[in-house]
């Protein structure tokens, strides 16, 4: 099971790659992502040739893969978990399917969804939609950061954020509680994956320092 995971978590999304995915997760692992997850919305099924590939990438990295929604594909290309929505199986399921060392996450919006997540087995909750995001259409309505804020509260687990998210909006987000961070559309913009990763990926940090400064300075 995972620890206490932080920093970027990287997304591929066929639709906004410019190059490839296999291109995109290199540089994102380069550039220090912590996390990838092979997420392919924008073809008639998820490729198993692909999927073992990014996870080649992932292992040379020491860094987890997971599967959007696809057990079957996750067990057959043996990544080290998968990501459900709230409409997937569920979560105790993903779990008895994958085993007890495998990496779950699902994406939650209430705090009644975050502590089932946390009951049933799950490694990470997903905070989504934080903001108004074009990536996932029926991702809902945006929480906010006092949604971020609720949900922090709710679960001990790793919490990811994602939707929307912009370059400014990431000390906010680690002041709120986030550990990992998904900005699919800022980390694939123009191409530039590793310089993009890399940028966000120093935010945090900075936003991290400066948050673990405050506290020395309250307690």
């Amino acid at each position: 099971m995972a620890g206490r995971l932080f920093g970027f978590y990287f997304i591929t999304d066929r639709d906004l790659c410019t190059r490839t995915m296999i291109e995109d997760v290199s540089d994102a692992l380069r550039a220090g992502a912590v996390l990838v997850q092979y997420r392919d919305k924008g073809s008639a099924a998820p490729s198993p040739r692909l999927a073992a590939e990014l996870l080649r990438l992932c292992r040379q990295s020491g860094v987890p893969l997971v599967v959007n929604d696809d057990v079957d594909l996750a067990l057959s290309i043996g990544a080290d978990g998968v990501h459900v929505g709230q409409g997937d199986l569920p979560v105790s399921e993903v779990r008895r399917r994958l085993g007890p060392g495998a990496f779950v996450g699902v994406s939650v919006s209430t705090v009644a969804e975050a502590r089932e997540a946390e009951r049933s087995g799950a490694t990470y909750v997903a905070a989504s939609p934080v903001f108004s995001t074009l990536t996932k259409l029926d991702a809902g309505p945006a929480m906010g950061l006092e949604g971020v804020r609720r949900l922090r509260a709710a679960t001990r687990l790793p919490l990811a954020v994602i939707g929307g998210i912009r370059d400014g909006d990431i000390p906010f987000l680690v002041e709120a509680g986030a550990d990992l961070v998904c900005a699919i559309s800022a980390s694939l913009a123009g191409g530039a994956v590793y310089e993009n990763v890399r940028g966000l990926k120093q935010l945090m940090v900075r936003a991290a320092e400066s948050l673990s400064r405050k506290r020395q300075l309250l307690s």
